[in-house]
C-alpha cells in the first residue's frame, strides 16, 4: 500500500468530524449499553487553605492546614477546598466525601520527600499495611480533584533506579545519596528500601498479626501509589497535572461512576513501576482527552478479587481521545485479570513511542474472563516492540516452552481472552505487527481485526490461538506487503 492509499484509508476511518465527537458522542455510540456516568455535585462554598494557616512558600509543611480545611468543609456539608497559586509543601492529604479539591492554575502541591511524614495505615478489609498515599480516600461519595494546577509526588525520593535506564550523569547524581545493590545495577533511596523485600517476607512468615509499628522498617520499600481512591462513588478528576509518583500515578479501586477528563499524567520514563492510569475493578468509567507519559503502562485496566465468576468486577469503561507517549503499553489490560472484565470501548486514541501499542497480558494464577473489548480508531507511531500483543505468559515461563512446562491446573485462575474487536488501527513502525500467545488449555480466541494497517519488521505470529478473524488487514513488511486472511 503506497502512502496515498494509506492516507485515504486513515481519512475514511476517521470520517466523523472531531468537533462532533464530544464525550456524549462516545458514551452514546459505545458498542454496548453504556450507563450514564453520574458525576459528583458540590455546594458552591469555598474553603481556601490559606484561611487554615497554609503558607505557599515551598518551605512550610502544610499537612495540618490541608487537613483542617478539608475537615471544616466536610462538616459544613461539603464544597470546594481551594488551593490558590503558590508552592504548597505538604504530607499526605486524606479526602472526604462531598469535597472538591480545587488546585487552581499557578498552584503546585509539592508532596514532601521526607518519607517519615507518610504513616503506615491498615489496608481496608485486610491484615496487611501500606504507606499512606500522597492523596487518598476510601468509602467516599461525591469527591473530586479539579483545576489547572500541578500535583508532584516527590517520587525520586522513593523509587529505585536501574542503572540500565539512567544516563551516566543521572546515575552519578543519584548515587551521591542512598545505596547501590551489591551487583552495582540498582540504586535505592535507603538501605531499608533495598532490604525491604526480604524483611517483608520474613515478617509475614514469622508474625502474621503484625502491627503498623512492625511495618515501619519496611516503609521505604512500600512506596505508595500517588492518588488512591477506593470503594467510592461519583469520583471526578479533571484538568490537573499529576506527576512524579512514587509508584502508580492514579489508582482507583472498586469505584463506580468515575470520570477523568483533560488530565495530564507524567512519570519519568525510568520510573520503576511508574504506571500512569490504572483502573482497578471499577464500573461506569469515562476517561476522556487525557495525556499520559509514564515509566510503565500508560492506560491500564486491572481486575482482581471476584467472588462470582459470572460477574466482571471491571465493566462499562469508555476511553476516548487520549494520547499516550512513553509507556510500556498504550492501552493495556492486565496483568491481574482474575476479577473479570466486560464492555470496554477504546476510541480515537494515539500511542506514540510506547514499548507496545495495544497490550493484553496475564498468566495462570491471576487470569480470568476478559471479553467484549472494542478498540477502534487508533493511531500509533514508532512502537518499540509489538503493535498488538496478547500474552498469557506474562512474568511466567516463556512462551516457547512446551505445554508440560506450564505450571497450571484446573483450579488455577486461567487467562481467558476472547471477543476482542480491533478496527481502524494504523501503525507506522513497530518491531512486530501482531503477536498472540495463548495457553494450550485456553487459547486466545475470537479476536476480530478489521481495517488494520501496520508497518513493522515482522508480521503476524501466533501460538495457541484460534478463531482469529482478519478483514482488510495489511502488514507492510520489509520488501513486501502482506494481506492477512482469516485462514492464517
Amino acid at each position: 500500500m503506497n502512502r496515498i492509499l494509506f492516507l485515504i484509508a486513515v481519512v475514511s476511518a476517521f470520517s466523523v468530524s472531531a468537533q462532533t465527537k464530544n464525550e456524549q458522542y462516545y458514551l452514546q455510540n459505545a458498542p454496548f449499553k453504556m450507563p450514564a456516568v453520574a458525576e459528583p455535585t458540590f455546594r458552591d462554598k469555598p474553603f481556601s487553605i490559606r484561611e487554615f494557616g497554609a503558607v505557599g512558600d515551598g518551605q512550610t509543611l502544610n499537612t495540618a492546614a490541608f487537613a483542617k480545611a478539608i475537615d471544616a468543609c466536610a462538616k459544613a456539608g461539603g464544597g470546594k477546598v481551594v488551593v490558590p497559586a503558590g508552592l504548597w509543601l505538604t504530607g499526605p492529604i486524606q479526602l472526604q466525601s462531598n469535597i472538591n479539591l480545587v488546585v487552581e492554575r499557578g498552584a503546585l502541591i509539592q508532596f514532601t520527600g521526607d518519607r517519615t511524614q507518610y504513616p503506615i495505615i491498615q489496608m481496608e478489609g485486610s491484615n496487611s499495611y501500606v504507606v499512606a498515599s500522597p492523596i487518598y480516600g476510601s468509602k467516599l461519595k461525591n469527591v473530586a480533584i479539579t483545576g489547572e494546577g500541578i500535583l508532584d509526588g516527590a517520587g525520586e525520593n522513593w523509587r529505585p533506579l536501574k542503572k540500565s535506564k539512567a544516563t551516566e550523569p543521572q546515575w552519578k547524581d543519584f548515587t551521591k545519596t542512598g545505596v547501590v545493590s551489591d551487583d552495582g545495577q540498582i540504586w535505592w533511596p535507603s538501605k531499608e528500601a533495598m532490604n525491604g523485600e526480604e524483611y517483608l517476607k520474613k515478617l509475614k512468615k514469622e508474625k502474621p498479626n503484625a502491627t503498623a509499628e512492625d511495618y515501619l522498617p519496611v516503609r521505604d520499600f512500600l512506596r505508595p501509589k500517588m492518588v488512591v481512591i477506593t470503594n467510592s462513588d461519583k469520583v471526578l478528576i479533571e484538568g490537573v497535572t499529576i506527576r512524579n509518583s512514587p509508584s502508580f500515578v492514579f489508582y482507583p479501586n472498586n469505584c463506580t461512576n468515575l470520570t477523568m477528563r483533560h488530565v495530564n499524567i507524567f512519570n519519568e520514563y525510568w520510573a520503576q513501576n511508574g504506571d500512569g492510569i490504572d483502573i482497578s475493578a471499577c464500573k461506569n468509567v469515562l476517561i476522556y482527552k487525557c495525556n499520559v507519559s509514564a515509566g510503565d503502562d500508560g492506560i491500564c485496566m486491572k481486575s482482581s478479587g471476584s467472588k462470582d465468576p459470572n460477574e466482571a468486577r471491571l465493566e462499562n469503561v469508555v476511553i476516548a481521545g487520549c494520547h499516550v507517549y512513553h509507556a510500556h503499553g498504550g492501552f493495556v489490560i492486565g496483568s491481574n485479570t482474575d476479577g473479570g472484565m466486560n464492555n470496554i470501548f477504546v476510541n480515537d486514541c494515539d500511542f506514540v513511542g510506547t514499548d507496545v501499542g495495544i497490550r493484553v497480558k496475564s498468566n495462570a494464577g491471576r487470569g480470568g474472563l476478559v471479553h467484549n473489548i472494542f478498540i477502534k480508531n487508533i493511531l500509533m507511531s514508532e512502537i518499540v516492540n509489538e503493535a498488538v500483543l496478547f500474552d498469557t505468559y506474562y512474568e511466567d515461563v516463556t512462551a516457547g516452552k512446551n505445554a508440560k512446562d506450564v505450571k497450571t491446573s484446573a483450579t488455577d485462575k486461567i487467562p481467558q481472552f476472547q471477543d476482542f474487536y480491533i478496527s481502524n488501527v494504523y501503525c507506522r513502525g513497530a518491531k512486530t505487527a501482531i503477536l498472540i500467545t495463548g495457553l494450550p488449555q485456553m487459547p486466545v480466541q475470537k479476536i476480530h481485526f478489521d481495517n488494520v494497517v501496520i508497518s513493522a519488521d515482522k508480521g503476524y505470529e501466533s501460538k495457541d490461538a484460534k478463531d482469529i478473524d482478519f478483514k482488510n488487514v495489511r502488514l507492510i513488511l520489509p520488501g513486501k506487503v502482506q494481506s492477512l486472511t482469516s485462514t492464517e
